[in-house]
């Protein structure tokens, strides 16, 4: 909508060209000032940052899955991340194709569910393959049947123990599998007006391209949104690497020699004595029977010990740390 500028308003703008206060380059510069509109109806819950640390966990979970089902199906599977946004529950749903697999998931502790959304392109093949096939998609598309359902589900359980491994870093969860359904306009889990986090993974199943969607409400991530930084996943596997790190270098110097020297006291001769010195000469030292005597570790004092016996063996008890 266009602002109509009143008289009054008319009057202090050519006032203030007249007397140079304002150029018409002032003018041009802020007519071309750009306002985004917002949505108050539909707000933004999630940063730009807590999508990006949104990607980065699921590329992780990407190369797992792909690992995964390459190995399970023996063919070339490939799953990268494509994009991440917000939007809400219900533009999320009418996007989806029909027939497609709805898969929703809890992720406790955290509340609420997700949903997982794998389109034919993606199941078709899996399930050829599976049944012995080559993985070609049927040459008409068709509503899954109850056993490609069941099977489909326990894959999908594999599939949710992998995203465990990739959150372990952010926050311990443990999704489980709730139900499925091939119509996701029946599965009405959180309002349609919540604000939804949408992950689209792109896959490759031998010559077959396919998509798959997972939409994380922000109720389910609230208790932890904060949580969701880059600065703070870094962080923690830093910490992680660095107390394993502690742990080796802990271990390799446990295997380390080192040279102990026990002192009993002091005394001070001349050079001359020192040359007369013969084997069974007692040499008197500044130290009384009984006291404490000094542990060297690598010439530097550390310990006061007493001496002693250990089995057949001259040994020390330490009695106190310098």
């Amino acid at each position: 909508m266009k602002e109509v500028l009143s008289q009054s308003e008319i009057d202090l703008l050519l006032s203030a060209l007249s007397s140079g206060e304002l150029t018409k380059e002032d003018i041009a510069t802020k007519a071309q000032v750009k306002i985004k509109e917002y949505d108050f109806r539909r707000p933004n819950k999630f940063s730009q940052e807590h999508l990006r640390t949104l990607s980065f966990i699921h590329d992780n979970f990407a190369r797992m899955i792909s690992n995964f089902l390459s190995a399970f199906l023996r063919t070339s599977v490939q799953v990268k991340v494509a994009s991440v946004d917000q939007v809400t529950y219900e533009d999320f749903v009418v996007s989806l194709p029909t027939p497609t697999l709805f898969t929703v998931y809890t992720m406790h502790p955290l509340p609420g569910k997700a949903m997982i959304e794998t389109s034919p392109a993606f199941t078709f093949p899996i399930i050829d393959l599976l049944f012995g096939g080559s993985g070609e998609m049927p040459r008409k598309l068709r509503e899954l049947t109850e056993i490609e359902i069941a099977v489909l589900r326990n894959l999908n359980t594999s599939l949710l123990e992998h995203m465990q491994y990739a959150w372990a870093d952010v926050f311990s969860i443990a999704p489980k599998l709730e139900g499925t359904e091939t119509n996701p306009q029946l599965t009405q889990i959180i309002s349609p007006n919540e604000t939804v986090a949408v992950l689209s993974m792109t896959t490759s199943v031998g010559k077959s391209h396919g998509l798959v969607n997972l939409c994380l409400p922000f109720l389910t991530l609230e208790p932890v949104v904060s949580k969701l930084s880059a600065r703070h996943w870094f962080s923690a596997s830093d910490s992680n690497r660095n107390t394993a790190h502690s742990g080796l270098i802990e271990r390799l110097l446990g295997a380390a020699g080192i040279n102990l020297s026990l002192i009993g006291g002091q005394t001070s001769l001349t050079v001359r004595d020192f040359l007369r010195l013969q084997v069974g000469d007692v040499v008197p030292l500044d130290n009384v029977i009984g006291n404490d005597l000094e542990l060297e570790v690598e010439g530097k004092p550390k310990f006061k010990v007493q001496p002693g016996l250990s089995g057949q063996k001259i040994a020390v008890q330490v009695t106190a740390i310098k």
